[in-house]
């Protein structure tokens, strides 16, 4: 073990709203590394583990009187037409039949999982995702939120979280309406980029009137938030183009925005080889874009929530931030908190008690499994102690920006400077290019480490140490 490192004394408390772009920074730190939806990542669950540990482990969790927050991931594969820069595991058809297939499957699910978690469960949160989710037709989106709510307890509206990721292209404000029936109250729309060139590029022709009015529909019919997604990155998007998107995007003020990199893995997605990667912009153009994003958002009122999110003042994710309740979790940054997560359908990665969990990915594994009678897992991992005391750390970065080295040595019982001997060292490399400051008392992450904040988590990850090849993950920024 590494000799313990000596800490500074305590200094001031900087403001960590604050947000500092130093490109020449970001150019020379930015690699590869993990998103942290989790810790540890996908990529180190095994398939040692299996139905009888996760069986054991939700019951154990959910068997008593007391009643439990739960949240609801269901993942909806198909999709009318491919985007060639998605990484999503998804079917391309235009044919319902298949979800009327895949929506008999998934009420097996249900029926096999509700068991473990009722009645001792309550959702308070849950998510479509996919895919898209409204590819279902509506008589198919009113069958599965009815099965859903037929097997659990639901919090009502005004305490849960209900969403849904929105295809403008392929909604129309009946359908919106139908949503805030059946109980959503958030939508994430996906629009990546206005610009119709772009937009060619990318196989994803969307204009501005189609998403416009589905942002009308959802504030009609009782939508609490609204998010935006956009993607820089992508082939022949030029700085002027983005800034005519982001335009347009803060003109229809939605109270969440995610600028998301994109991410070119064409060895790990075949549908990204369609794209041409001559018309890629430079990591150079991407960051004046990205720069350009920034700025545009602030001036607009939008504040920085972390990783790529804004969120407007009033929203629930920046008042989360400012309490220090901030999460996040395998659909991004949450106001709940550590909440245990349920997921269906294939590719699903969910969270029971102190292990996570992925069922398998392809709808034949999926049915043939379910036809036997069994849950439909892949694989999964049981934390252990030390897992849990990382994942706590990379949690607290990724959302506050800050640890209490104090209350971390109360909780866990260790020394930090003595456990974490060689992330001292390495975290020192970082506070000496202005990212942190390390003393006695805390971790503090800068205004110029905040983009680069999974750059600091990714010390903490004893997992990298293992020599996983980087090239698996998206650029840190």
């Amino acid at each position: 073990m590494n000799a313990p490192c000596t800490l500074p004394s305590h200094q001031d408390n900087v403001d960590v709203q604050a947000l500092s772009f130093d490109k020449a920074l970001i150019e020379r730190l930015a690699g590869n590394g993990p998103r942290y939806t989790s810790y540890p990542t996908a990529d180190r669950f095994h398939d040692q583990f299996g139905e009888a540990d996760y069986r054991r482990l939700a019951t154990e969790r959910f068997s008593g009187p007391e009643r439990r927050p739960l949240s609801l991931y269901v993942h909806i594969p198909f999709c009318n037409t491919i985007c060639y820069y998605c990484g999503c595991n998804k079917i391309i058809t235009k044919n319902k039949a298949h979800a009327e297939v895949y929506l008999d499957y998934l009420e097996r699910e249900i029926a096999l999982q509700a068991p473990l978690f009722s009645p001792a469960a309550r959702v308070e949160q849950m998510h479509f995702g996919g895919g898209t989710p409204t590819f279902l037709s509506d008589a198919q989106l009113t069958r599965l939120v009815d099965a859903l709510r037929r097997h659990f307890d639901f919090a009502a509206d005004d305490q849960g979280e209900y969403s849904i990721e929105i295809d403008p292209r392929k909604v129309e404000p009946a359908t919106v309406a139908l949503l805030g029936k059946l109980g959503f109250n958030r939508m994430s729309l996906g629009v990546q980029d206005f610009d119709p060139a772009v937009q060619q590029a990318v196989n994803r022709l969307q204009s501005e009137e189609e998403t416009l009015r589905v942002i009308d529909a959802a504030r009609q019919h009782g939508f609490r938030s609204v998010s935006i997604d956009l993607i820089y990155g992508l082939p022949r998007q030029t700085l002027p183009g983005f800034g005519a998107t982001l335009d347009k995007v803060v003109a229809a003020r939605p109270d969440r925005l995610s600028i998301y990199n994109y991410a070119h893995l064409p060895h790990l997605f075949k549908t990204q080889r369609q794209i041409n990667e001559d018309e890629l912009p430079s990591l150079d153009q991407k960051l004046d874009i990205l720069s350009l994003a920034i700025s545009r958002l602030s001036e607009a009122g939008y504040v920085y929530i972390g990783m790529d999110h804004f969120a407007l003042p009033d929203d629930e994710l920046a008042i989360a931030q400012r309490a220090g309740t901030l999460h996040r979790n395998f659909q991004g940054y949450s106001t709940h908190d550590d909440i245990d997560l349920l997921a269906l359908g294939v590719s699903g990665i969910g969270k029971v008690g102190n292990s996570y969990s992925q069922n398998v990915r392809g709808t034949e594994d999926y049915y043939a499994l379910l036809d036997a009678g069994q849950l439909p897992l892949l694989r999964g991992i049981t934390l252990s102690r030390d897992d849990e005391l990382r994942r706590s750390l990379i949690q607290q970065l990724m959302c506050a920006f800050t640890l209490d080295l104090a209350a971390i040595e109360q909780r866990w019982d260790i020394r930090f400077t003595d456990y974490f001997a060689w992330e001292c060292d390495k975290l020192a490399t970082l506070a000496a290019d202005g990212l942190l400051t390390l003393d006695r008392q805390r971790l503090q992450v800068l205004p110029r480490g905040r983009l680069l904040v999974r750059n600091i988590a990714m010390v903490f990850d004893r997992y990298l140490r293992l020599g996983q090849p980087m090239q698996r993950y998206s650029k840190t920024i």
